[in-house]
């Protein structure tokens, strides 16, 4: 259900895309958006694991550093078919973690020392079933389509802006008809950046769900994973970490929770849907 309802959000937003691009700049406007997003995203696609890592001054550890956490996520790989990523402690006592990297083969999952320190096995198996989900489904690759085509909207939305502000729509044949046509476009490049957000948010949650899903049967335990996840929203809000929101998406839970987020601009799920769902799976 979860694949289903991504492929429709995706749907829907490439035909957004489609319907700003012709309404503000034509084809040659939405190709040269789409062209100046796609290789945005190309080089997020390709480095960001590398800067996020560094972002949080995560180090990678061997099998002799950390050899509890090495042995738990050899056998979660093992159990999902996946080859060995890269493993990396975050120095910081809030409760979080994250899967980055472009593909199974250049994956690398990093985890909090807090959590390290505070979560039982079966909970920390859970929370790295969690990020291994993640990895198999290629969620990297997933968000990275949808921060394009995203992109791409913002772009065109920007151009209506000013087109609108400075007179540059121009396309009709009188004063009224043009300051009309201003208003219109004005209204659209508000407009269009919203709805793209709220469909890049909805797929979020959607990927998150389903990570949820996989990782509880990757770890063999959704209730382990359901415990995790209510321990580590309480200390997002009581130890809440120091986390730019560009990249809030990545963890497990939303390292802002503490603060104030509308549900629907919202990168994850609800909390307490999450754990029903979980629960429900037993």
């Amino acid at each position: 259900m979860n694949y289903f309802k991504t492929t429709l959000l995706l749907v829907a937003l490439t035909l957004l895309l489609l319907w700003v691009g012709s309404m503000i700049g034509g084809r040659d406007g939405m190709v040269f958006a789409f062209v100046i997003a796609m290789g945005m995203n190309f080089f997020s696609y390709w480095f960001s694991d590398k800067i996020v890592l560094m972002m949080y001054k995560a180090k990678e550890v061997t099998e002799q550093e950390s050899s509890d956490y090495y042995r738990i996520v050899k056998e979660l790989t093992a159990r999902a078919g996946l080859p060995m990523p890269k493993m990396y402690i975050i120095p910081t006592r809030a409760m979080n973690a994250f899967a980055t990297g472009r593909n199974p083969r250049h994956a690398a999952v990093a985890v909090t020392e807090g959590m390290l320190g505070s979560l039982s096995r079966e909970e920390l198996k859970g929370v790295l079933g969690h990020e291994l989900s993640h990895v198999k489904n290629r969620d990297i690759l997933i968000s990275a389509i949808v921060a394009t085509v995203a992109g791409a909207i913002m772009m065109l939305a920007n151009m209506a802006r000013y087109a609108a502000i400075f007179g540059g729509y121009g396309g009709g044949r009188n004063e009224e008809e043009n300051r009309g046509g201003g208003f219109a476009m004005l209204f659209l490049a508000i407009l269009a950046p919203i709805a793209a957000l709220l469909i890049q948010m909805a797929i979020s949650r959607s990927r998150e769900y389903a990570a949820d899903k996989g990782g509880a049967q990757i770890a063999g335990n959704p209730l382990a994973l359901a415990n995790a996840l209510e321990k580590l929203q309480q200390a997002a809000v009581v130890r809440p970490m120091d986390a730019g929101q560009t990249t809030a998406h990545l963890f497990i839970v939303n390292p802002l929770s503490g603060r104030s987020f509308a549900s629907i601009f919202s990168t994850h799920p609800p909390i307490e849907e999450r754990v029903k769902r979980l629960r429900a799976m037993v």
